[in-house]
Protein backbone atom coordinates (compact mmCIF):
# COMPACT_ATOMS: atom_id res chain seq x y z
CA UNK A 1 0.00 0.00 0.00
CA UNK A 2 1.49 3.35 -1.03
CA UNK A 3 2.25 5.86 1.71
CA UNK A 4 2.71 8.98 -0.40
CA UNK A 5 1.98 10.16 -3.91
CA UNK A 6 4.71 9.93 -6.50
CA UNK A 7 5.54 13.09 -8.45
CA UNK A 8 5.89 11.91 -12.05
CA UNK A 9 7.65 14.17 -14.57
CA UNK A 10 7.94 13.28 -18.26
CA UNK A 11 10.78 14.56 -20.44
CA UNK A 12 9.34 16.52 -23.36
CA UNK A 13 11.03 16.90 -26.76
CA UNK A 14 10.22 20.18 -28.58
CA UNK A 15 11.73 19.12 -31.94
CA UNK A 16 8.46 18.78 -33.86
CA UNK A 17 8.44 21.91 -35.99
CA UNK A 18 10.79 23.16 -38.74
CA UNK A 19 13.61 25.57 -37.92
CA UNK A 20 16.12 27.50 -40.00
CA UNK A 21 19.00 25.50 -38.54
CA UNK A 22 17.46 22.11 -39.30
CA UNK A 23 16.61 23.25 -42.82
CA UNK A 24 20.31 24.03 -43.32
CA UNK A 25 21.76 21.04 -41.48
CA UNK A 26 19.42 18.32 -42.71
CA UNK A 27 16.83 19.18 -45.37
CA UNK A 28 14.04 21.75 -45.88
CA UNK A 29 11.15 21.08 -43.52
CA UNK A 30 13.11 18.59 -41.40
CA UNK A 31 11.56 17.76 -38.02
CA UNK A 32 11.70 14.75 -35.71
CA UNK A 33 8.86 13.26 -37.77
CA UNK A 34 11.19 12.97 -40.76
CA UNK A 35 13.14 10.14 -39.14
CA UNK A 36 10.02 8.60 -37.62
CA UNK A 37 8.22 8.36 -40.94
CA UNK A 38 11.07 6.80 -42.94
CA UNK A 39 11.80 4.00 -40.43
CA UNK A 40 11.46 0.41 -41.65
CA UNK A 41 11.11 -2.95 -39.89
CA UNK A 42 14.49 -4.71 -39.61
CA UNK A 43 13.35 -8.17 -38.53
CA UNK A 44 10.16 -10.19 -38.14
CA UNK A 45 7.92 -8.62 -35.52
CA UNK A 46 9.81 -5.31 -35.48
CA UNK A 47 7.20 -2.55 -35.14
CA UNK A 48 8.23 0.20 -37.54
CA UNK A 49 7.30 2.79 -38.54
CA UNK A 50 5.59 4.00 -35.37
CA UNK A 51 2.45 5.89 -36.29
CA UNK A 52 0.88 8.44 -33.93
CA UNK A 53 -2.83 8.09 -33.23
CA UNK A 54 -4.85 10.71 -31.32
CA UNK A 55 -2.48 13.64 -31.96
CA UNK A 56 -1.33 12.67 -35.46
CA UNK A 57 1.93 13.96 -36.97
CA UNK A 58 1.57 17.20 -35.08
CA UNK A 59 3.28 20.56 -35.37
CA UNK A 60 4.14 21.91 -31.91
CA UNK A 61 3.65 25.49 -33.08
CA UNK A 62 -0.11 24.80 -32.81
CA UNK A 63 -1.33 25.67 -29.28
CA UNK A 64 -4.24 23.21 -29.47
CA UNK A 65 -1.76 20.33 -29.82
CA UNK A 66 0.06 21.39 -26.66
CA UNK A 67 -3.26 21.62 -24.83
CA UNK A 68 -4.20 18.09 -25.86
CA UNK A 69 -0.81 16.78 -24.76
CA UNK A 70 -1.20 18.36 -21.34
CA UNK A 71 -4.69 16.93 -20.94
CA UNK A 72 -3.52 13.42 -21.84
CA UNK A 73 -0.63 13.67 -19.40
CA UNK A 74 -2.77 15.07 -16.58
CA UNK A 75 -5.38 12.34 -17.00
CA UNK A 76 -2.63 9.72 -16.74
CA UNK A 77 -1.35 11.08 -13.44
CA UNK A 78 1.74 12.88 -14.75
CA UNK A 79 2.41 16.02 -12.76
CA UNK A 80 4.37 17.97 -15.35
CA UNK A 81 6.68 18.09 -18.37
CA UNK A 82 10.44 18.55 -18.24
CA UNK A 83 11.18 20.42 -21.47
CA UNK A 84 14.52 19.85 -23.15
CA UNK A 85 16.27 23.22 -23.22
CA UNK A 86 19.04 24.24 -25.64
CA UNK A 87 21.54 26.99 -24.80
CA UNK A 88 24.90 27.36 -26.56
CA UNK A 89 26.89 30.14 -24.87
CA UNK A 90 24.27 32.81 -25.48
CA UNK A 91 22.42 31.15 -28.35
CA UNK A 92 19.09 29.35 -27.87
CA UNK A 93 17.79 26.77 -30.30
CA UNK A 94 14.38 25.10 -30.62
CA UNK A 95 13.06 27.58 -28.07
CA UNK A 96 9.82 28.64 -29.75
CA UNK A 97 7.56 26.04 -28.16
CA UNK A 98 8.64 26.59 -24.57
CA UNK A 99 8.78 30.37 -25.03
CA UNK A 100 5.16 30.35 -26.21
CA UNK A 101 4.12 28.12 -23.31
CA UNK A 102 5.57 30.69 -20.91
CA UNK A 103 4.36 33.84 -22.67
CA UNK A 104 0.82 32.56 -23.32
CA UNK A 105 0.27 30.93 -19.92
CA UNK A 106 -1.05 27.85 -21.73
CA UNK A 107 -1.38 24.99 -21.27
CA UNK A 108 -2.05 25.33 -17.55
CA UNK A 109 0.24 22.42 -16.76
CA UNK A 110 3.40 22.34 -14.59
CA UNK A 111 6.85 22.31 -16.14
CA UNK A 112 10.57 22.40 -15.48
CA UNK A 113 13.68 22.35 -17.67
CA UNK A 114 16.62 20.09 -18.48
CA UNK A 115 19.56 21.69 -20.27
CA UNK A 116 20.80 19.49 -23.15
CA UNK A 117 24.30 20.87 -22.66
CA UNK A 118 26.14 18.83 -25.27
CA UNK A 119 27.49 19.53 -28.75
CA UNK A 120 25.35 18.55 -31.73
CA UNK A 121 26.68 16.36 -34.52
CA UNK A 122 25.36 15.10 -37.81
CA UNK A 123 26.13 11.46 -37.07
CA UNK A 124 26.91 8.86 -39.70
CA UNK A 125 26.50 5.97 -37.19
CA UNK A 126 28.77 3.99 -39.54
CA UNK A 127 32.55 4.61 -39.13
CA UNK A 128 33.14 3.49 -42.73
CA UNK A 129 31.23 6.56 -43.93
CA UNK A 130 33.59 8.98 -42.25
CA UNK A 131 33.55 11.04 -39.07
CA UNK A 132 30.54 12.79 -37.59
CA UNK A 133 30.08 16.42 -38.64
CA UNK A 134 29.97 19.01 -35.87
CA UNK A 135 26.84 21.16 -36.21
CA UNK A 136 27.16 23.37 -33.14
CA UNK A 137 29.65 23.12 -30.29
CA UNK A 138 28.72 23.46 -26.66
CA UNK A 139 31.06 25.87 -24.90
CA UNK A 140 30.78 27.62 -21.55
CA UNK A 141 31.34 31.34 -21.11
CA UNK A 142 31.80 31.51 -17.36
CA UNK A 143 29.93 33.81 -14.99
CA UNK A 144 28.97 36.31 -17.69
CA UNK A 145 27.27 33.69 -19.86
CA UNK A 146 25.78 31.83 -16.89
CA UNK A 147 24.22 35.09 -15.70
CA UNK A 148 22.84 35.86 -19.15
CA UNK A 149 21.44 32.35 -19.30
CA UNK A 150 19.70 32.76 -15.95
CA UNK A 151 18.10 36.10 -16.77
CA UNK A 152 16.97 34.85 -20.18
CA UNK A 153 15.07 32.06 -18.43
CA UNK A 154 13.89 34.18 -15.47
CA UNK A 155 10.34 34.66 -16.85
CA UNK A 156 9.96 30.88 -16.81
CA UNK A 157 11.34 30.59 -13.28
CA UNK A 158 8.85 33.21 -12.10
CA UNK A 159 5.93 31.37 -13.68
CA UNK A 160 3.59 29.83 -11.10
CA UNK A 161 3.65 26.58 -13.12
CA UNK A 162 7.39 26.09 -12.65
CA UNK A 163 7.97 22.95 -10.58
CA UNK A 164 9.87 22.99 -7.29
CA UNK A 165 11.19 20.73 -4.56
CA UNK A 166 11.08 22.30 -1.08
CA UNK A 167 10.72 25.71 -2.71
CA UNK A 168 13.72 25.17 -5.01
CA UNK A 169 13.38 25.34 -8.81
CA UNK A 170 13.93 21.98 -10.55
CA UNK A 171 16.58 22.19 -13.27
CA UNK A 172 18.42 19.34 -14.99
CA UNK A 173 21.83 18.88 -16.60
CA UNK A 174 22.13 16.32 -19.40
CA UNK A 175 25.92 16.09 -19.78
CA UNK A 176 27.22 15.42 -16.27
CA UNK A 177 30.85 15.76 -17.43
CA UNK A 178 30.16 19.52 -17.13
CA UNK A 179 33.33 20.52 -15.24
CA UNK A 180 32.17 24.13 -14.80
CA UNK A 181 29.10 22.93 -12.92
CA UNK A 182 30.30 24.20 -9.49
CA UNK A 183 30.65 27.74 -10.87
CA UNK A 184 27.40 27.43 -12.82
CA UNK A 185 25.39 26.22 -9.83
CA UNK A 186 26.93 28.78 -7.50
CA UNK A 187 26.13 31.58 -9.96
CA UNK A 188 22.55 30.44 -10.50
CA UNK A 189 21.83 29.88 -6.82
CA UNK A 190 23.12 33.35 -5.97
CA UNK A 191 21.01 34.91 -8.73
CA UNK A 192 17.99 32.87 -7.66
CA UNK A 193 18.19 34.14 -4.08
CA UNK A 194 18.76 37.67 -5.38
CA UNK A 195 15.50 37.34 -7.32
CA UNK A 196 13.42 35.99 -4.46
CA UNK A 197 13.82 32.21 -4.90
CA UNK A 198 15.15 29.63 -2.46
CA UNK A 199 17.66 28.39 -5.02
CA UNK A 200 17.72 25.43 -7.39
CA UNK A 201 17.14 21.72 -7.08
CA UNK A 202 19.69 20.66 -9.69
CA UNK A 203 19.87 17.13 -11.06
CA UNK A 204 22.12 15.31 -13.50
CA UNK A 205 20.79 12.67 -15.90
CA UNK A 206 22.84 9.45 -15.92
CA UNK A 207 21.87 6.91 -18.59
CA UNK A 208 24.76 4.69 -17.55
CA UNK A 209 25.43 4.08 -13.88
CA UNK A 210 29.19 4.23 -14.35
CA UNK A 211 28.97 7.99 -15.00
CA UNK A 212 27.34 8.61 -11.61
CA UNK A 213 30.87 9.00 -10.26
CA UNK A 214 31.54 11.67 -12.88
CA UNK A 215 28.41 13.57 -11.89
CA UNK A 216 29.26 13.45 -8.19
CA UNK A 217 32.88 14.38 -8.84
CA UNK A 218 31.66 17.52 -10.62
CA UNK A 219 29.46 18.39 -7.66
CA UNK A 220 26.04 17.54 -9.07
CA UNK A 221 23.88 16.95 -6.01
CA UNK A 222 20.95 14.87 -7.31
CA UNK A 223 21.28 12.01 -9.76
CA UNK A 224 18.47 10.88 -12.07
CA UNK A 225 19.36 7.26 -12.84
CA UNK A 226 18.19 5.76 -16.12
CA UNK A 227 19.23 2.10 -16.53
CA UNK A 228 18.74 2.12 -20.30
CA UNK A 229 22.36 1.54 -21.32
CA UNK A 230 23.05 -0.76 -18.37
CA UNK A 231 20.30 -3.09 -19.49
CA UNK A 232 21.83 -3.75 -22.91
CA UNK A 233 25.55 -3.46 -22.09
CA UNK A 234 26.81 -3.40 -18.53
CA UNK A 235 24.37 -5.95 -17.15
CA UNK A 236 25.99 -8.54 -19.41
CA UNK A 237 29.52 -9.82 -19.74
CA UNK A 238 32.24 -7.84 -21.50
CA UNK A 239 32.24 -10.46 -24.26
CA UNK A 240 28.55 -9.92 -25.00
CA UNK A 241 29.03 -6.17 -25.01
CA UNK A 242 31.88 -6.45 -27.50
CA UNK A 243 29.82 -8.80 -29.65
CA UNK A 244 26.93 -6.33 -29.80
CA UNK A 245 29.25 -3.52 -30.83
CA UNK A 246 30.94 -5.59 -33.57
CA UNK A 247 27.61 -6.93 -34.81
CA UNK A 248 26.41 -3.41 -35.50
CA UNK A 249 29.71 -2.08 -36.85
CA UNK A 250 30.69 -4.83 -39.25
CA UNK A 251 27.55 -6.81 -40.00
CA UNK A 252 25.06 -3.93 -39.93
CA UNK A 253 22.75 -5.86 -37.64
CA UNK A 254 20.81 -4.03 -34.92
CA UNK A 255 21.50 -4.87 -31.29
CA UNK A 256 18.18 -6.26 -30.09
CA UNK A 257 17.34 -6.65 -26.40
CA UNK A 258 14.04 -7.88 -25.02
CA UNK A 259 12.26 -5.10 -23.15
CA UNK A 260 11.59 -7.59 -20.35
CA UNK A 261 15.33 -7.64 -19.63
CA UNK A 262 15.31 -3.89 -19.12
CA UNK A 263 12.26 -4.12 -16.84
CA UNK A 264 13.90 -6.77 -14.66
CA UNK A 265 17.22 -4.93 -14.53
CA UNK A 266 15.64 -1.57 -13.65
CA UNK A 267 13.50 -3.07 -10.88
CA UNK A 268 16.39 -5.06 -9.38
CA UNK A 269 18.72 -2.06 -9.49
CA UNK A 270 16.17 0.15 -7.78
CA UNK A 271 15.49 -2.41 -5.07
CA UNK A 272 19.22 -2.71 -4.40
CA UNK A 273 20.21 0.95 -4.47
CA UNK A 274 17.31 3.37 -3.98
CA UNK A 275 16.83 3.27 -0.21
CA UNK A 276 20.56 3.51 0.47
CA UNK A 277 21.16 6.37 -1.98
CA UNK A 278 19.45 9.57 -0.77
CA UNK A 279 20.39 11.61 -3.87
CA UNK A 280 19.03 9.07 -6.37
CA UNK A 281 15.93 9.74 -8.50
CA UNK A 282 14.59 6.94 -10.74
CA UNK A 283 13.96 7.38 -14.45
CA UNK A 284 12.06 4.74 -16.44
CA UNK A 285 11.41 4.20 -20.15
CA UNK A 286 8.31 2.76 -21.86
CA UNK A 287 10.49 1.50 -24.71
CA UNK A 288 13.55 2.22 -26.82
CA UNK A 289 14.21 1.85 -30.54
CA UNK A 290 16.93 3.98 -32.09
CA UNK A 291 16.53 2.53 -35.60
CA UNK A 292 14.57 5.53 -37.00
CA UNK A 293 17.80 7.51 -36.56
CA UNK A 294 20.50 4.86 -37.00
CA UNK A 295 18.73 2.14 -39.04
CA UNK A 296 20.45 -1.26 -38.79
CA UNK A 297 23.14 0.21 -36.49
CA UNK A 298 20.60 0.97 -33.80
CA UNK A 299 19.82 -0.50 -30.40
CA UNK A 300 16.27 -1.84 -30.07
CA UNK A 301 14.31 -2.89 -26.99
CA UNK A 302 12.02 -5.42 -28.60
CA UNK A 303 8.61 -6.65 -27.41
CA UNK A 304 7.69 -3.70 -25.23
CA UNK A 305 3.98 -3.79 -24.34
CA UNK A 306 1.70 -1.76 -22.06
CA UNK A 307 1.52 -4.76 -19.69
CA UNK A 308 5.29 -4.98 -19.30
CA UNK A 309 5.49 -1.21 -18.91
CA UNK A 310 2.77 -1.45 -16.29
CA UNK A 311 4.79 -4.03 -14.37
CA UNK A 312 7.75 -1.66 -14.32
CA UNK A 313 5.56 1.26 -13.21
CA UNK A 314 3.90 -0.76 -10.45
CA UNK A 315 7.19 -1.86 -8.91
CA UNK A 316 8.93 1.50 -9.20
CA UNK A 317 5.98 3.49 -7.87
CA UNK A 318 5.67 1.12 -4.94
CA UNK A 319 9.36 1.47 -4.07
CA UNK A 320 9.27 5.26 -4.26
CA UNK A 321 6.01 5.74 -2.39
CA UNK A 322 7.12 3.53 0.51
CA UNK A 323 10.64 4.90 0.86
CA UNK A 324 11.73 6.20 4.25
CA UNK A 325 14.88 7.80 2.85
CA UNK A 326 13.43 9.93 0.06
CA UNK A 327 11.04 12.78 0.74
CA UNK A 328 10.90 14.40 -2.70
CA UNK A 329 9.26 11.23 -4.20
CA UNK A 330 10.20 12.20 -7.77
CA UNK A 331 9.98 9.88 -10.77
CA UNK A 332 11.14 10.85 -14.25
CA UNK A 333 9.81 9.20 -17.40
CA UNK A 334 11.85 9.26 -20.58
CA UNK A 335 9.90 10.25 -22.42
CA UNK A 336 6.61 11.84 -23.33
CA UNK A 337 7.31 12.11 -27.06
CA UNK A 338 10.75 10.94 -28.18
CA UNK A 339 9.29 9.10 -31.16
CA UNK A 340 12.52 8.65 -33.11
CA UNK A 341 14.02 6.76 -30.17
CA UNK A 342 10.90 4.67 -29.55
CA UNK A 343 10.38 5.97 -26.02
CA UNK A 344 7.08 7.80 -25.87
CA UNK A 345 3.80 7.69 -23.97
CA UNK A 346 1.64 9.41 -26.56
CA UNK A 347 -0.99 7.21 -28.26
CA UNK A 348 -0.01 5.27 -31.36
CA UNK A 349 -1.89 3.04 -33.79
CA UNK A 350 -0.50 -0.17 -32.29
CA UNK A 351 -1.53 0.24 -28.64
CA UNK A 352 -3.64 3.39 -28.55
CA UNK A 353 -3.50 4.89 -25.05
CA UNK A 354 -2.26 1.62 -23.61
CA UNK A 355 0.94 3.00 -22.10
CA UNK A 356 -0.83 6.00 -20.60
CA UNK A 357 -3.58 3.79 -19.19
CA UNK A 358 -1.03 1.38 -17.68
CA UNK A 359 0.74 4.25 -15.95
CA UNK A 360 -2.50 5.82 -14.74
CA UNK A 361 -3.66 2.51 -13.29
CA UNK A 362 -0.56 2.28 -11.11
CA UNK A 363 -0.74 5.91 -9.99
CA UNK A 364 -4.17 5.44 -8.37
Amino acid sequence: MSNKKVRAIAFYLPQFYPTKENDEWWEPGFTEWTNVGKAKPLFRGHIQPRVPADLGYYDLRIPEVREKQAKLAFNAGIEGFCYWHYWFNGRRLLDRVFSEVVSSGEPDFPFCLCWANHSWYKKTWDPSKGPNKLLIEQTYGGVEDFSKHFYTMLPAFKDRRYMKVDGKLIFGIFDVSFQDYPLFSQTWNELARKNGFDGFFFFGLCSETYIINTAERNGIENIVVDNLVDAYYHADSAIKRKYGFLRRKYFHRPYVVHYEKYVRYAIDYLKSHYESTPNMIPCIEPGFDHSPRSAELGVIFDRSTPDKWGELCRNVINIISNSETHKENLLFIKAWNEWAEGNYLEPDLKYGKGYLDAFAKNMI
